[in-house]
């Protein structure tokens, strides 16, 4: 059997080793956009101040692992709640 038959089949060493990290909690974060502030205009800061971002309306939302971009998608709307859609994911 090649090397590339035997990687990750059920019972394999590697598998094995996969099966010690499935259970860790990584931190999953989406990045909507970023904008800078001057610190006067951060002190003024209210309930329905808006504070547009860099990033327009149709521009991929960046999704990270633990603060690393891992893959790029869009806000979708599932059950009342927001979601990504991933639609591509980083080299």
């Amino acid at each position: 059997m090649s090397d590339e038959a035997s990687v990750g089949a059920p019972g394999s060493a590697e598998d094995k080793n996969w099966g010690i990290i499935m259970d860790v909690q990584v931190e999953v974060t989406a990045l909507l956009g970023t904008c800078k502030v001057a610190m006067r205009d951060v002190l003024e800061l209210k309930p329905g101040t808006i504070l547009k971002l860099e990033q327009r309306a149709t521009d991929p939302i960046v999704i990270c692992l633990n603060g690393r971009a891992v893959a790029h998608g869009e806000v979708v709307v599932v059950d009342e709640c927001f979601g990504i859609k991933i639609t591509k994911l980083c080299e």
